[in-house]
């Protein structure tokens, strides 16, 4: 069994209403870590804080703002008093269409620029110090293997997350010289309302992208993001790339047609 080197800490993840947010507040509390959860869904955050405080002994502050808003974020970690954050999982994002470049649509550009790169650095910017002057701490960015690769109608979506990767790759060159770990992880397919937001709720649309492919789940995501929070201090993960064996690539998956 591996050791438990998080108990007692406080992690703080971002987008943690559904998908692989909130399957990391799960995985974590049942670490024994108190909970620091955020989301723009008041009463599914409202719902979740009350679920893991029934099953676990552990604290849980929830925050209802959208990372978008860095004055709502500035709030909110004034209303948190200083109090320490161990571990940031920067998960908030999403991805919206899949139209070529010349025909996408502005509102969702914005969204996706706006959360997924803005909302991360402004969450970033705001807990880092903290972790700087205590000298430890363990930021996590949700990267994709979009971040890696680019596929056609994915083309702003693709950017976000190739700098997302960037970003991580320069704040840990940044903190250099301290003990404070940063890291991402890349998934690849994923079954969570992932597809489901990029379609703007089109449930059919969606259920194809998963056709025939046994896909990642988000508690698979959140094990391997638990165990790289969980490594022992001089150990650094910059970055886990993980896919489900039907898939092995961006643009290869293999289908079961039968199914």
């Amino acid at each position: 069994m591996d050791q438990n080197r998080i108990h007692g800490k406080t992690v703080l993840i971002t987008g943690a209403t559904s998908g692989i947010g909130e399957s990391c507040a799960y995985a974590f509390a049942s670490m024994g870590t108190d909970l620091i959860i955020t989301g723009r869904r008041e009463e599914n955050l409202e719902e979740l804080a009350r679920h893991i405080k029934e099953q676990y002994p552990v604290e849980v502050i929830a925050g209802n703002f959208d990372v978008r808003d860095r004055e709502a974020c500035i709030r909110f970690m004034d209303f948190l008093n200083n109090r320490p954050v161990d571990i940031l999982i920067n998960n908030a994002g999403l991805s919206r269409g899949l139209e070529p470049a010349d025909k996408a649509d502005f509102d969702d550009w914005d969204e996706m620029v706006d959360t997924n790169i803005k909302g991360l650095l402004n969450m970033t910017r705001l807990i880092v110090p903290g972790m700087r002057s205590r000298n430890k701490g363990f930021i996590l960015n949700l990267g994709s293997i979009a971040g890696h690769d680019s596929y056609p109608g994915g083309s702003v979506y693709c950017a976000t997350k190739h700098a997302v990767a960037a970003f991580t790759r320069s704040l840990k060159m940044d903190l250099s010289g301290t003990k404070v770990r940063v890291g991402m992880i890349s998934p690849g397919l994923v079954e969570t309302e992932f597809s489901k937001v990029r379609f703007h709720g089109d449930e059919d649309r969606a259920k194809q992208v998963y056709k025939g492919v046994e896909p990642l789940s988000a508690g698979d995501v959140a094990e391997l993001i638990v165990f790289m929070a969980n490594r022992p201090s001089h150990v650094n993960i910059l970055d886990l790339v993980v896919m489900p064996v039907d898939q092995s690539s961006v643009f290869l998956l293999s289908r079961n047609e039968e199914s």
